[in-house]
This record gives structure tokens, sequence and C-alpha cells, in this order.
């Protein structure tokens, strides 16, 4: 594995810089499939509202573009990581990492532990909503106590009691003929993955339903699926003690995915 630092393939990153000290940074994770990166115009958009919240510099589109595509091409089917960090106090200035990572192997299905996450803002309104900031100490430990407790990952709860997301996925299930989801307003991570998918759902027709729904209304549900990506598609077949089986939802959604993709693929070539 290789990364560049502002473009730069010898440069490296200061121990005093404050996204290491603090975890004040930003960061995207895209998709490549041999080495072509996937959906890179959302992600930079994203990207671009987490650095004006965090007043750091982002590079333009054209030159993060090439270097995203520099790590794609190198990584071949991989993950490529964009991370902006602070710099240091006026001393050192913010850098942009690009990095690729391999793929870890994939799961067939999970099963989730509801977790209660008091660090998330749950619906209230603060300055860093939607940011994708690279401070996630709090939803890797969720995803640590649920491993520790037999179970594939988290399902993170708000404080009244509304189910959120994973620590690094967006879940959407079908309940009454219905496609359900979390809505944006509770604070979620605004998903590029999610948001895809389930655009491409409407467009062909489908009901989305976005909303606060409990988790006793989640046990309720037909199939549960986990969006990322890193997971792609995967079937969540395990909340806490309700049981779900992957059936003709998870399919279709699989099958509007790889679309997605090949259409991605079209536009760029």
């Amino acid at each position: 594995m290789t990364s560049l630092v502002d473009g730069l393939r010898e440069e490296s990153l200061s121990v005093f810089d404050e996204g290491l000290l603090r975890g004040d940074g930003c960061f995207e994770a895209i998709r490549s499939y041999a080495g072509s990166p996937f959906a890179f115009t959302p992600h930079y958009q994203r990207l671009t509202r987490s650095a004006a919240a965090l007043e750091i510099p982002c590079p333009a589109e054209p030159q993060l573009r090439s270097w995203v595509e520099e790590m794609a091409a190198e990584g071949g089917d991989c993950i490529v990581r964009i991370i902006l960090t602070r710099g240091s106090s006026g001393r050192l200035p913010s850098r942009c990492v690009v990095l690729w990572q391999p793929l870890a192997p994939p799961s067939s299905e999970l099963r989730l532990l509801p977790i209660a996450a008091p660090w998330h803002p749950g619906g209230e309104p603060w300055e860093l909503t939607g940011v994708k900031t690279i401070s996630y100490a709090p939803n890797m430990a969720a995803t640590r106590l649920a491993r520790n407790s037999s179970f594939d990952d988290a399902l993170l709860v708000s404080k009244d009691g509304f189910v959120l997301e994973g620590p690094t996925f967006a879940v959407a299930w079908t309940r009454n003929g219905l496609i359900e989801t979390p809505a944006l307003d509770l604070g979620i991570l605004d998903s590029v993955t999610s948001r895809l998918l389930l655009g491409a759902v409407e467009a062909d027709g489908q009901r989305v339903v976005r909303g606060r729904f409990s988790l006793a209304e989640i046990a309720e549900a037909s199939e549960v699926v986990a969006m990322s990506t890193v997971k792609e598609i995967t079937a969540v077949v395990t909340i806490g003690e309700s049981r779900f089986s992957p059936g003709s939802m998870s399919s279709y959604l699989r099958s509007l995915y790889r679309d997605l993709v090949k259409q991605d693929e079209r536009v760029r070539t």
C-alpha cells in the first residue's frame, strides 16, 4: 500500500498534526472497482461540506480526483481514503492524505447489537451535523462492544430510542411492503451509498419512507440491510433478539447497486 500527502509520495505527516493529536479533520472512503473509483463526485461534495464546517481547506476537484484515480489504479479492487487534517495551530499547514487499502473479506450477513449512543446528536442540532469527521473513537468502541458480545457490529440507538445507523454504515428495511430508513434529521451521516441506492429505488417507482423508528418497529420488518462503501449491500439477519431472513429486497437492492456501478463506469468512459 502507498499514500500521497498533498500529492507527493515521499511526504510524511507530522506527529504534531492535530488530526492525529485531536482527531481534528474529516475524511471520505471511496470504493474502487478494477482501478476505477465509484461515485467520486458525491463523495467529493460531501468532503467539501465537511471541510467547510471544520474550516479546513479542500483541494480543488480536478486535483483531488487525479490523486484518487492514481491510488485506485494502483490498488485495483480496493478502498481509497481521503483524509484532510487540521495541521497544527498555525505552525503546520493542513494536509490532504490519499491512500488505498485492500478490501477485507466480505460478509454475506451481519448480526447487530443495539447500543445506546449518548455521543450522537440524535436529532439535536449542532454545528457538525452531517460532517464526516475522523473522530470515530465512540463508534469504534460500539463495534468492539458488539463483537465482544458475539455480534458482528453495533446498531446505534438515540437517547430517545430511535434507530440511527451503524458505526460505519446506514440501514434500511422493508415493512408492510415499504422500504423504510432513518431520516437525516436525526443527525446521521448522509450516506452516499444509501442516497444513491434509495434514490434509484424511488426512480424505479418504489416508495421509500424516511422517518424516526424504534427497535420495536424494526422488529416487524421482513428484511434488513446494511449499506456502505465497504459493505455495499449486506443482509442483516439479527438485531438483538430479532431475526430476519434475506429475500427479494436484498436481491433487488444488490441488483440496483450493480447497475449504479456500471452506469458510473459508462459515464467515466
